[in-house]
């Protein structure tokens, strides 16, 4: 393909981009309301409030545990398309993007900055076509601060990822990854307490 003005390809072409139906799992009303109560409702409340936040995810749809600890920077594209076990706490200014489903188990933290995204689009299609593929991270992981997580992934139970790291590959249990990409750098071992 051309594009009108010269002999380049034409590899994207917005005009052809299109939100297939069905892909935010709610109505455009609904999406909406969710956006304008988070930035409102949710983002202005104290820190200290966790379970006026969580009451407001579970309104709308989101899967909590006992205790969770959500920080009210936490930006989370569709609640109901995210599941958080117990005790987990999300840190200050994660994003979860949730075009796809996130799932979190209990004990898990994901520090300040991470960036969880389930979605992306097609580089190769024209029409620049959007995806999404679930992420799930298991029980008693740690993704320290400003990581970045691909749509797909999974970082297995008790995994440790190191600060700015990017996860593009999934995460072997009880190891500590780090870099960017993030690759294994040995098994997390424990203290004698």
């Amino acid at each position: 393909m051309r594009s009108d003005n010269d002999t380049a390809p034409v590899v994207q072409d917005l005009s052809r981009y299109r939100v297939p139906a069905g892909f935010r799992g709610k109505s455009a009303v609904f999406v909406q309301l969710w956006w304008l109560v988070q930035a409102t409702l949710f983002s202005l409340s104290p820190q200290f409030m966790y379970g006026w936040r969580n009451f407001l995810l579970r309104l709308f749809g989101c899967r909590l545990g006992e205790d969770v600890i959500i920080r009210q920077s936490v930006r989370i594209t569709y609640p109901w398309k995210v599941t958080i076990g117990a005790r987990a706490q999300i840190g200050d200014h994660v994003e979860l993007y949730s075009l796809g489903p996130i799932t979190i188990g209990h004990d898990v933290v994901i520090s300040q900055r991470s960036y969880i995204c389930t979605g992306s689009h097609d580089h190769r299609s024209p029409a620049f076509d959007i995806y999404a593929q679930p992420i799930v991270i298991q029980d008693q992981a740690w993704l320290a601060a400003d990581c970045f997580v691909y749509p797909g992934v999974t970082v297995g139970q008790g995994a440790v990822v190191a600060a700015r790291s990017t996860v593009i590959d999934d995460v072997e249990p009880y190891s500590i990854y780090a870099g960017s990409p993030a690759t294994r750098r040995g098994p997390r071992t424990m203290r004698e307490v």
